[in-house]
């Protein structure tokens, strides 16, 4: 751990200026997630990644310690260019500690000392080539929660907005009107995990529920598209109540907003619940569907779902999209992204045609001799 803090203490930049400012005694205080951490001198914030040196808060930079070449199903976004291939990053640390994260690798890094993730030195042009070659169309801030490194985010998503890519959020939501203002210009896609509609769920996590729903409103009200993932964990947060709250809040906010509803297993800290069924997401689809809401994904378990996978026409129930896991297997949206049936427009990100999927399963990147590891023993 000490290796690792030293490493990454050397491989930082001074945040952005909109996104912290300077209290008394040298303290400062980081909007870059809901936390709003004031930070004293030589000290760390929650995410233990942004931390103030001098007076300065210093940002995470210049290295990945995760990267992955996804179907863009598997982030998931089912409404946005459905098929393309999803370049992949992440650095290290996370403004919450769920006992039951599936990326406590790159999450936790700096809070377990089991967790240990591989750097790799990297640069934003590099980055951007690389998922270039491989042939990406969408790059995704995921893995560690992408807010507390969102300078990095937007130096790498600059580069592939110029090279004429699309980008995208894989997040817990915790933001700051800031922070989103931030991401704003250079963000297209955003995912957000939605743990749970309970406030002491969410203290458990190591956060609050308000920036979360405050941050999923701001995220809508911009224009980013918006997809949102439940993972649905038996005695924690599959009651009806708390099913019925969250689903009318999303509703609330817009029927066409998808849904994600997951199927949780035992990982990392949490191995005691038992793990969700079939059953169990079509109970919580059924809910969502009562609730308003028109597109509706139960996930994780393929095949066992029935047609719940697939995407319907809300008017004349035709099948649009067609889905087994991450594999699309019909695809019969027009090209403005409509039923050919009835002409009803579908709420999404569509391309102009379906050019079918690079891969429907995850993969390492070939090729990539420009990212050097960095020792962290």
């Amino acid at each position: 751990m000490p290796k690792l803090r030293s490493i990454l203490d050397e491989r930082v930049r001074e945040a952005d200026p909109s996104l912290y400012e300077k209290l008394d005694k040298n303290r400062i205080r980081c909007y870059s997630c809901g936390h709003c951490c004031p930070i004293p001198e030589g000290q760390a914030g929650v995410c233990k990644v942004r931390f103030n040196r001098g007076g300065k808060l210093l940002v995470p930079w210049g290295y990945v310690a995760g990267i992955q070449c996804d179907p863009i199903e598997k982030k998931p976004f089912f409404h946005a260019h459905p098929g393309a291939l999803a370049y992949s990053f992440g650095m290290l640390g996370c403004d919450l500690h769920c006992a039951y994260c599936q990326n406590w690798v790159t999450s936790q890094a700096l809070r377990d000392p089991n967790a240990i993730s591989p750097l790799l030195k990297a640069s934003p042009e590099s980055l951007v080539r690389d998922a270039i070659n491989q042939g990406a169309k969408v790059l995704v801030s995921t893995y560690n929660e992408p807010l507390i490194t969102s300078e990095w985010a937007v130096a790498v998503f600059k580069e592939a907005k110029a090279a004429g890519l699309l980008t995208a959020f894989v997040s817990n939501g915790n933001g700051t009107p800031r922070v989103l203002e931030f991401l704003r210009p250079w963000l297209d896609l955003y995912k957000v995990d939605l743990k749970s509609f309970d406030d002491r769920h969410y203290h458990e996590l190591g956060g609050r529920i308000g920036p979360i729903l405050d941050s999923i409103r701001r995220i809508h009200a911009m224009g980013l598209w918006l997809e949102i993932v439940t993972l649905l964990i038996p005695d924690f947060n599959d009651s009806e109540d708390e099913l019925r709250r969250l689903t009318e809040f999303i509703a609330r906010l817009s029927p066409d907003i998808p849904w994600h509803v997951t199927a949780f297993h035992g990982d990392y800290k949490m191995t005691g619940p038992r793990n969700s069924t079939a059953d169990d997401l079509l109970r919580a689809a059924e809910i969502g569907r009562q609730s308003g809401l028109r597109y509706i994904y139960p996930g994780n378990l393929p095949g066992r779902v029935g047609d719940a996978e697939n995407t319907t026409c809300p008017q004349c129930h035709e099948t649009l999209i067609r889905r087994y896991g991450y594999l699309v297997t019909e695809y019969n949206l027009t090209r403005e992204g409509r039923c050919p049936g009835c002409a009803a427009e579908i709420p999404g990100r569509w391309s102009s045609r379906f050019d079918g999927q690079i891969t429907s399963t995850p993969f390492l990147p070939h090729n990539r001799p420009h990212l050097v590891t960095i020792s962290n023993r």
